[in-house]
């Protein structure tokens, strides 16, 4: 058997943080009268899976079956995390709590360079976990 049709026959679980990939793709051409900063006009919006959640992507990916075990906001970020999972095949055990925010990591990216990354995240206690 070869390695790839291994990977057919292997379960695992995911036990992790998960969190939102945004990427926002546009064109730089001026600079802000405001401050000396570039002003990227966005031409494209990206959503991906991150985390442990492309750690369980790419686990089913290579053919082997997933569980991903985690928790995330009952937020609109949490919602798409959830209905990202869904559309790529991974089977999850995901807890929505409205006590903590999920975790969005939304990257500015012109020609190709990645410009500033901001985030958007709470740290869960213990007791919630």
């Amino acid at each position: 058997m070869n390695l790839a049709a291994r990977f057919s026959v292997v379960r695992a679980a995911v036990v992790g943080d998960v969190m939102l990939d945004r990427y926002w793709r546009g064109q730089v051409e001026r600079i802000s009268p405001e401050s000396p900063v570039p002003v990227v006009d966005v031409d494209s919006t990206d959503c991906c899976l991150g985390g442990a959640a492309n750690v369980a992507a790419n686990v089913v990916a290579l053919g082997a079956g997933c569980t991903l075990i985690s928790i995330v906001g009952d937020d609109e970020a949490g919602g798409l995390l959830c209905e990202l999972l869904e559309r790529s095949g991974i089977q999850s055990r995901v807890m929505r709590s409205g006590e903590i925010r999920t975790t969005e990591k939304l990257r500015i990216v012109a020609r190709n360079q990645q410009l500033l990354r901001v985030d958007f995240e709470s740290r869960p206690t213990h007791e919630l976990l």
